[in-house]
């Protein structure tokens, strides 16, 4: 009656996997920080630049280049915030709902990190350049404490991917370019909940779940452009991700049976990482000032469900919905050998209310942006951005459940918030001509 099947379909439930990531950075577990001269700017123009620092959102941007062109940087991402109890309650077999206990302030959940990205272009004639981006748009580590009021939904969560992007781009005429890739992305995640006991003087059982697979997707792009402008659109495909790995649950206690206490050593979970639509203009009002702006659709409602294969064979329902972010900026040209930027980008997040777990504490954000490049010399140039985050509270209101439709079922009922989140980005950089 209280069946494996069941125990792992509604565990699981409460891991989520990739239904995480924090407060930091673009939209959910996205992240956007793959350029210094982007962030400079808060990402306002970027598929309709050219070079290499700008592949990852434009193939087409390296369509025509004369020289080779490198880039490379290094983001310092510190996050903050609170994420507090408002009442959270559980109910056990036979009990009335109480509350939850633990730790009632998670302060800082989300970890610092840095983030590494790099790219580069050769041009192969006048009209014909191939580049390669190396990026990890979905990276992250997120603790609770083992006794957060938010433990049955989420504990410890470490996730890193690479996506490698060959490209190829074409010099169409001498106002088209484009553009194409292919994204080669491989992920590893380790992720990890407390499970609840029939009584509340037992100690907490754990669900750990680990996994990782190479998976593909494409994007595609082109800009147009004249002495004064250039706009550019480029599309970035949706990538199922594949996961194999091992699923363990351990310190059930009686009167669970003990059978539920187990190890997978073949546990498989497939999900969806968002396309995304990108339009941007860059606009030249004289020699000195560049008027930048830029229009993400994320098609985050992909992301319906995270589906576990054999043995659970169940799908978890995660309801993201399609999302929005805004940008303009500016870079203006002091000298021949000094430029600055800045910007501001508005994103909206795909979570929604009554839906958003302690694993995904996101809301809508500003991100508010400055930096600068300095030249050292004809072939050799730096890079310095600062970011700061601004997150809106949001509520923290997902349910979970154990041992659904059997005499064991637990219920916890989530209220919590999202508080004072914000964070600091930093990023330094480097580019180099050939």
């Amino acid at each position: 009656m209280f069946n494996r099947k069941t125990v792992l379909a509604a565990t699981s439930a409460t891991i989520a996997l990739f239904g995480s990531a924090g407060v930091a950075h673009a939209q959910a577990f996205y992240l956007q920080e793959q350029s210094t001269r982007a962030a400079g700017r808060a990402f306002s123009g970027e598929a309709a630049d050219t070079g290499a620092a700008s592949l990852w959102w434009n193939p087409a941007a390296i369509g025509g280049a004369t020289e080779g062109d490198a880039v490379v940087s290094a983001t310092l991402i510190l996050p903050k915030g609170d994420v507090r109890n408002n009442g959270t309650v559980i109910r056990r077999p036979g009990q009335a709902f109480a509350p939850v206990g633990g730790e009632q302030d998670s302060r800082n959940p989300i970890n610092n990190g840095v983030l590494p990205a790099g790219a580069i272009a050769v041009p192969l004639n006048d009209r014909v350049a191939v580049g390669l981006a190396v990026t990890s748009p979905f990276s992250f580590t997120t603790d609770y404490a083992s006794d957060s009021w938010a433990r049955y939904s989420a504990d410890r969560t470490k996730l890193l991917t690479i996506d490698i992007q060959p490209s190829i781009a074409f010099a169409v005429t001498d106002w088209l370019r484009v553009g194409g890739a292919a994204n080669i992305e491989y992920t590893d995640a380790s992720l990890s909940n407390a499970l609840p006991n029939v009584s509340p003087l037992q100690p907490d059982g754990r669900q750990e779940l680990n996994g990782n697979g190479w998976d593909f997707g494409w994007t595609a792009g082109f800009q147009m452009h004249n002495e004064v402008a250039t706009i550019g659109f480029s599309y970035k495909s949706a990538i199922k991700h594949t996961l194999n790995g091992t699923l363990e649950v351990s310190g059930l206690l009686a009167p669970i049976p003990a059978a539920q206490n187990i190890s997978v050593d073949d546990a498989e979970a497939s999900f969806y990482t968002p396309a995304q639509a990108i339009v941007a203009g860059r606009f030249r009002l004289g020699d000195k000032l560049t008027l930048n702006a830029q229009a993400i659709n994320y098609q985050w409602s992909k992301f319906d469900a995270i589906r576990l294969g054999a043995p659970i064979n169940q799908a978890i329902p995660e309801n993201y919905k399609d999302s929005w972010s805004l940008a303009g900026g500016f870079d203006y040209a002091v000298s021949p050998s000094f430029t600055l930027r800045a910007g501001v980008q508005h994103a909206t997040t795909p979570t929604r209310d009554g839906e958003r777990d302690a694993r995904v504490p996101d809301s809508d954000r500003w991100n508010y942006g400055v930096g600068a490049s300095y030249e050292v010399n004809q072939r050799f140039g730096l890079d310095l951005s600062a970011n700061y985050v601004d997150f809106e509270d949001a509520t923290i209101d997902r349910p979970t459940a154990t041992g659904l439709n059997t005499p064991l079922a637990t219920v916890v009922r989530t209220s919590g918030t999202v508080e004072n989140a914000r964070a600091i980005v930093l990023s330094a950089g480097g580019h180099v001509r050939f």
